[in-house]
């Protein structure tokens, strides 16, 4: 089999199945070989877990997966593709080919389905549209995953991996932070790619937490509190709270910020996973009282 990172194999496979890529599905094919290698190799520390991959292509990170871990579920939402897979991944019995979107699949089920009694990581080389949704899906279906490592654009990867108070922090920073701790694996070109993206792009990975070391003791009201934050970043949190929560007046709000120990007039780019937590507890109290 030629390695599925050579470029004239992967234009030739694909002109022989009729496949031209589909800019809808953000398709962008690994020919860099030692990036599938290092992702591969990064992804998961025990090589008896088995790993959900999503979106294969034709299969070249896939391949590097399933040569080091136990069992591979790839999910590929382009059915054109499959009889692609089927030749590239034939001598890898360990792999299931699933076609269908993963934004439509539970999770909880296909982990069940075909990793029971398991460790699960998940791996992907992600379309760079389709980045945040999948990555907030994973974790608020509040699976049994390991870690989650995935290659995508260097500035979402910046954002995840952004701490308080930078330029690049924003609600999703503050949620994921909240679901694992995340760090930056390596860069990768955008020559890394056919055909290459305008951008550059990094490897990261996302270990979950078993425990969550923040407890709000309402989660749902912290999330809330979190995107009034970043909604209009111009504002006050005690401006952008009180117009999330119509029931809280602004001199409320920041009179609560004050008894949390924060200045009223702190804007949400300031606070951390933990602050948010503090401050929905106080603000839950207060709902309550």
């Amino acid at each position: 089999m030629p390695k599925l990172t050579d470029i004239s194999y992967v234009k030739n496979l694909m002109e022989q199945h009729g496949i031209s890529f589909l800019k809808k599905y953000g398709q962008n094919f690994l020919i860099n070989e030692s990036v599938p290698v290092r992702t591969a190799e990064m992804c998961c520390d025990n090589t008896e877990s088995g790993v959900i991959e999503i979106g294969p292509g034709i299969g070249t990170l896939t391949e590097q997966l399933a040569k080091r871990f136990s069992k591979v579920v790839t999910v590929e939402i382009d059915e054109r593709l499959l009889p692609v897979l089927d030749i590239t991944l034939k001598d890898h019995s360990n792999v299931t080919v699933i076609n269908g979107d993963i934004m439509k699949l539970d999770i909880n089920e296909l982990i069940e389905t075909h990793f029971s009694g398991m460790n699960v990581c998940v791996c992907a080389n992600l379309p760079y549209y389709i980045t945040s949704p999948v990555i907030m899906k994973l974790l608020e279906s509040n699976t049994r995953l390991d870690s989650i490592t995935l290659l995508i654009q260097k500035e979402v990867a910046d954002r995840l991996c952004a701490k308080a108070g930078s330029a690049e922090y924003g609600a999703i920073t503050a949620s994921v932070n909240y679901y694992s701790k995340p760090k930056k694996l390596f860069s990768v070109s955008a020559g890394s790619f056919i055909p290459a993206p305008k951008v550059e792009s990094t490897v990261i990975r996302l270990d979950l937490y078993k425990d969550k070391p923040v407890k709000p003791k309402n989660e749902q009201l912290m999330f809330k509190v979190i995107k009034a934050a970043f909604a209009q970043r111009r504002k006050t949190l005690s401006n952008a709270v009180s117009n999330a929560i119509p029931s809280v007046s602004k001199q409320q709000v920041a009179d609560i910020l004050s008894s949390c120990g924060f200045d009223e007039g702190i804007r949400g780019e300031r606070l951390t996973v933990s602050d948010f937590a503090k401050i929905s507890d106080a603000l839950c109290e207060y709902i309550n009282s």
